[in-house]
């Protein structure tokens, strides 16, 4: 596929069908009309939320909207995404996005009226028989009361809505419109202007010079902005420990966790756990610094080639069998699904003019999934495809297996499945490859994604603890000691044989996740879940599978903690994480043993 075709060009065995959610825009027109009936009928159950009748018939209702509003939306917007410049479907999604902002106006009376009986009455409520199949709903409503306030105070949190929104707004405006980074060398001895997106093809350039002016240039333009990011990091903790204090939370922690109802011991077990594997880390290190034979190894090192680049022509076919391939594992009722989503037309395959860029797998309850792509054909994209058919196939199993209300699974779930499929690919490439050199790319490629998504997002998850206890005790978040937290922390996870650049003290200004406060954890709890499962599976076989199967097929019908707890994975305790790092140890040993 080398040039890029018009839209109406593209074949359609390698479009997505989407008729099969709606099979024109006159059926999703009549559907629009439908939700627009039922907005005006919810209406008028309001006032009326105090007896079981008149809430499971408002319940179903509001299922009915919600379902139908997602697939309105849904629809538009991969209409939207085949083609953004086409003005029709740039309306349509318009016009999915007002309706859902609608349905959530419309419904959000039902909450807070339920929240305003006694606990008497809801506790009688969670115990009728005729709510049974709500009682999860209700329950969980109880225990978010305790961090409900009265209407006028509600009220008053939601005009403040607007306000908190401001650091992180401030951050993205400083970040990405005013800061300006200066022109540095490239390879060939040109002035080149740095920008976010370039500065990491600087970093993975095979010429240090240019890894290093890159570097420091972009940590001396944040350095000169540090008291003003700073101040506006400052806010955005003190914005957390309002809301905290305000709706009765023991921490920002513990109040970011309630929402999963996680408990905090999952977040510092995290932090205890990759913290007891630093020595491998550091070895990973020693390794690095030895395989590109330099004698001190910088932080400007970390994203260069390890070996020389190793060219894997993959075609979407052939990525398609590998895939197939390596999955075997999972036994013949996964394979037969995926088998229905590659030949079934659930994937939009490769580029076309106007197409939305990268990747993602998307769908409405009572359709299957859904998988955009932008297929090149390198390793990069057989891992995309793998790894966007692991969500499509847990979107897949739990439609299947739950009723409408219980299917959506949580963030904390969602990376697990599309990540046991990528390591599942890389454990049967690591087995078939024979090619010495083959086998340092595979390995490098796998002990990368260990370095940034296990330690480096654990690392970035105990810096907002920190940061948090430290204004919680009530010290000053200055630029200094947010610099120096930051700096601590990169020599402890980096260990004696990096050269820890004074430089990197200031990185923590430039971490949008920052914004989105004790997020960035959730990648290591999905990349270690997802690790353990797939040695379970390699190690166990067929009682792993069934217990991996029981997962996907669980969707959101409990707490993500007690989904994973049933198939094997606790995340209560250290021992994914430990399993995890046992694995990130053999692939490392593999690495040591190719180098001598």
């Amino acid at each position: 596929m080398n040039q890029v075709l018009k839209r109406s060009d593209v074949p359609a065995e390698h479009r997505w069908k989407l008729e099969d959610l709606f099979a024109n825009q006159q059926a999703w027109e009549q559907e629009y009309q439908t939700v627009k009936k039922q907005l005006a009928e919810i209406g008028r159950f309001e006032g009326k939320l105090k007896d079981a009748k008149a809430i499971k018939e408002c319940f179903e209702l509001e299922d009915q909207i919600s379902l139908h509003t997602e697939r309105l939306y849904v629809y538009a917007n991969m209409k939207n995404h085949e083609d953004m410049a086409d003005p029709t479907y740039q309306a349509l999604s318009d016009k999915s996005k007002k309706l859902s902002v609608d349905t959530s106006e419309a419904m959000s009376f039902i909450s807070p009226e339920i929240l305003s009986l006694t606990d008497e009455q809801l506790h009688k409520l969670v115990n009728d028989p005729a709510l049974a199949f709500y009682k999860r709903t209700l329950e969980e409503m109880i225990r978010e009361k305790q961090h409900v306030l009265s209407r006028s105070e509600e009220a008053l949190m939601a005009q403040v809505g607007n306000l908190s929104q401001a650091p992180s707004t401030i951050f993205g405006m400083l970040n990405n419109a005013d800061l300006k980074f200066p022109k540095i060398k490239n390879e060939k001895g040109e002035e080149v202007e740095l920008t976010h997106g370039r500065y990491i093809q600087f970093l993975e350039s095979r010429d240090r010079d240019v890894r290093k002016r890159a570097f420091e240039a972009v940590y001396e333009t944040y350095a000169k902005q540090k008291n003003t990011i700073a101040a506006t990091l400052a806010a955005n903790v003190n914005k957390n420990l309002f809301y905290a204090k305000v709706r009765k939370y023991p921490s920002a922690l513990e109040m970011s966790l309630f929402g999963d109802n996680i408990k905090k011991e999952v977040y510092t077990n995290l932090i205890d756990a990759v913290h007891e594997a630093l020595p491998l880390m550091h070895r990973y290190m020693a390794l690095r610094k030895k395989l590109m034979k330099l004698d001190e190894l910088h932080m400007y090192d970390l994203f260069a080639p390890l070996v020389e680049e190793y060219k894997m022509d993959i075609t979407y076919e052939e990525a398609q069998k590998t895939v197939l391939e390596s999955l075997k594992p999972l036994g013949p009722d996964y394979l037969k699904v995926l088998e229905a989503g590659f030949d079934g037309s659930w994937i939009d395959i490769y580029e076309n003019e106007g197409k939305r860029n990268g990747a993602y797998s998307w769908g409405a309850y009572g359709t299957h999934p859904y998988v955009l792509l932008n297929h090149k054909d390198n390793l990069n994209s057989m891992f995309t495809l793998t790894h966007e058919m692991g969500h499509a196939l847990h979107s897949y199993l739990s439609d299947a297996n739950q009723p409408y209300r219980y299917a959506q699974y949580t963030i904390f779930l969602a990376e697990v499945a599309s990540t046991l499929n990528e390591a599942l690919l890389m454990d049967y490439m690591l087995k078939k490859s024979t090619d010495p050199k083959e086998k340092m790319y595979l390995l490098t490629y796998y002990m990368d994604q260990f370095r940034t998504t296990v330690f480096r997002q654990t690392m970035f998850a105990e810096f907002e603890k920190i940061i948090h206890e430290k204004a919680e005790a009530g010290e000053s978040l200055t630029p200094q000691l947010l610099s120096e937290v930051y700096y601590d922390l990169n020599k402890q996870y980096y260990g004696n044989d990096m050269a820890v650049d004074k430089d990197i003290e200031m990185e923590w200004a430039r971490i949008p996740h920052f914004y989105n406060s004790f997020y960035v954890y959730k990648y290591a709890t999905g990349f270690s879940a997802a690790t353990s499962f797939s040695k379970q599976i390699l190690e166990e076989g067929q009682p792993a599978v069934e217990r991996y199967l029981g997962f996907l097929k669980s969707g959101g019908s409990d707490y993500s903690i007690n989904i994973l707890q049933k198939a094997g994975v606790d995340m209560s305790t250290p021992e994914p994480i430990k399993q995890a790092m046992s694995v990130f140890k053999g692939l490392l040993e593999q690495m040591e043993a190719l180098a001598k």
